[in-house]
């Protein structure tokens, strides 16, 4: 199986769905000029990232016409788009939805929101509970939001259920210039996990990353496509709008996991009754005490600790 992936390394505008959604017309457009199959817009490129507490106010339910509008433009293009989700509890979640044929097919939440540095995200989202790889008419898919992919679980999770394809939409900010180095130090460190993750887990990597400037912030862009063999297909541009496409054979995929069987020998078992272990393990916790006459007890559920009953620590 053979497929054409494309990556539209835009500028949003902070807080304009309308407008975001006018340029992800014209770059569904461009894809399909350029032969695409499978497109890849960056991490909340329907609404910017820095929302803070514009959240609810761009937040779109699954009902919503907006989506609507974009389940009709995936029915002559596939695509991953970013936005703000608002659950039936209305909980919002940074969240990626793949569309195609005129469906919602399936919909990732960011699990890792990060909150240190300029990042607040935990403030404002709801974190996703699940890593799920999906079929597709392009090959099992897997999603992965930014951050997630700086937890090496999330991909490990990805590889074991079956993806042979991750697509990773971002808002990867600059961090620290380097002399004489064509890119930042933050663009240095993802192009290095990528290609890590392409040849550990024998699977290709479609990385989106943004441009533009927020509240100060700016962001390098360098999209890229990476193969099985940790081989850059495509690349684009850093610090300005781009637009960049690759093929993909699922049957490299093939040979090199055929060449190095690692998913094949991974010992599923083993991880998990270790986790376990690591899970159950006692931490260093300090004996219960006394506050202003009410116990408490540290080391019960809840708070880092096995979850015995109280009565039985007294």
């Amino acid at each position: 199986m053979a497929f054409r992936v494309a990556i539209a390394q835009i500028n949003p505008r902070l807080g304009d769905v309308a407008a975001n959604l006018a340029i992800y017309e014209e770059q569904i457009r461009l894809a399909a000029k350029r032969g695409a199959d499978l497109l890849l817009f960056p991490e909340l490129s329907l609404t910017g990232y820095f929302l803070r507490d514009m959240v609810p106010n761009v937040a779109l339910r699954l009902s919503a016409p907006e989506i609507d509008r974009l389940k009709k433009l995936s029915r002559d293009m596939a695509f991953v788009a970013g936005l703000v989700e608002e659950g039936p509890d209305y909980r919002f979640y940074n969240a990626a939805v793949y569309f195609d044929r005129g469906e919602a097919r399936h919909v990732h939440r960011k699990v890792y929101l990060p909150t240190y540095g300029m990042f607040d995200e935990q403030r404002y989202f709801a974190r996703g509970d699940r890593v799920r790889a999906f079929d597709t008419r392009f090959g099992r898919l897997a999603v992965l939001i930014c951050e997630d992919l700086w937890h090496p679980s999330t991909i490990y999770l990805a590889a074991l259920d079956g993806a042979v394809t991750v697509l990773c939409p971002s808002t990867s900010p600059l961090r620290g210039i380097s002399d004489g180095e064509p890119q930042d130090d933050n663009a240095r460190y993802w192009e290095m996990i990528n290609r890590a993750y392409a040849e550990t887990f024998s699977l290709f990597m479609v990385y989106g990353n943004r441009v533009g400037f927020e509240d100060g912030v700016g962001f390098w862009g360098g999209s890229e496509i990476v193969d099985p063999f940790g081989r850059r297909i495509a690349k684009a541009k850093y610090y300005e709008e781009d637009f960049i496409a690759g093929n993909i054979a699922l049957d490299a995929v093939r040979r090199k996991r055929a060449a190095a069987p690692l998913l094949r020998d991974e010992d599923i078992d083993l991880t998990v009754n270790e986790l376990l272990r690591i899970r159950e393990r006692p931490s260093n916790v300090k004996p219960a005490r006394l506050v202003k006459g009410l116990r408490v007890i540290r080391g019960s559920k809840g708070l880092g600790g096995r979850g015995k009953n109280p009565k039985k620590r007294r």
